[in-house]
């Protein structure tokens, strides 16, 4: 599910334009599209976890949030809440590692 968010924004597909090249949109779109591949495969999950969370992290901040006080903090406010699961969900992986399916070993 990570990667198709990615895919929109690389490719400009299912309802969406594609991000201009170089841009923070279209780096962040390569990172989940790559990032959420490699996760899926197992393949340097931790490190590709790491850099999609803080990635997330990145897009809730500056996108849902925008440093806004009140209620525009929560994630239900602010249409935030895939930013943050993801965010959290893929830095649990970031030290848990891929497990006993992963293409590459300790990893």
């Amino acid at each position: 599910m990570f990667s198709i968010h990615g895919f929109q924004k690389i490719f400009g597909v299912l309802g969406r334009e594609p991000s201009a090249p170089l841009t923070q949109a279209w780096i962040g779109g390569l990172i989940e599209l790559l990032g959420g591949l490699m996760i899926m495969a197992g393949f340097w999950t931790r490190s590709a976890a790491f850099l999609s969370s803080g990635t997330m992290a990145v897009a809730y901040i500056q996108f849902h949030w925008k440093f806004q006080m009140g209620s525009a903090f929560f994630p239900a406010v602010n249409r935030g809440e895939l930013a943050a699961l993801y965010c959290f969900v893929f830095f649990f992986i970031a030290t848990r590692g891929a497990g006993i399916w992963a293409l590459k070993r300790g990893s």
